[in-house]
């Protein structure tokens, strides 16, 4: 597939079929995400990859709890503040490892989800896994086999998006 289709084609998946993804298929996905841009090359992210129980326990954290249970494996998304230089350029990267990963999750047949509302909850979940202060939670992705693939979304047209 070309990375023009790619892109194109590419949708949020909130329903799952049942399967296992394989440990060697999400170290690609986090080897996508780790050579996304980044200012200064400081690369300002850290992934914790979540199954089974503690992905269940995740999902009390959120209204989409069924896309949580739903998904094989859910990636949490950290901004590590220490390795930080600018806050601003930080989270651009950080957005940037996550399209890389939403991209490489569609060109290999699997479906994945951006979760936003959950990081409402990111003071509750940075204690629920008591991860280090210096971590931040951005996005957490639910990964796996789809279901079905959503319909194709409107995007406006680039004429209403350029500036000129």
């Amino acid at each position: 597939m070309d990375i023009m289709r790619i892109i194109k084609t590419r949708r949020s998946v909130r329903k799952f079929k049942k399967g296992k993804v394989s440990e060697d298929l999400i170290k690609n996905i986090l080897e996508s995400a780790r050579f996304a841009p980044s200012g200064l090359n400081n690369q300002p992210w850290k992934f914790l990859v979540l199954e089974d129980n503690r992905k269940n326990d995740l999902a009390q954290f959120t209204h989409y709890s069924s896309i949580i249970k739903g998904a094989d494996k859910i990636i949490l998304v950290f901004f590590d503040k220490e390795s930080s230089y600018n806050r601003d350029k930080d989270l651009m990267a950080i957005g940037a490892s996550i399209e890389n990963m939403l991209l490489y999750i569609h060109a290999h047949n699997l479906g994945a989800c951006w979760l936003g509302e959950i990081i409402n909850k990111k003071e509750a979940i940075h204690r629920f896994l008591n991860t280090p202060s210096y971590l931040e939670l951005m996005a957490v992705i639910a990964v796996g086999f789809p279901r079905y693939i959503p319909k194709r979304t409107r995007r406006k047209p680039l004429s209403k998006v350029l500036l000129t």
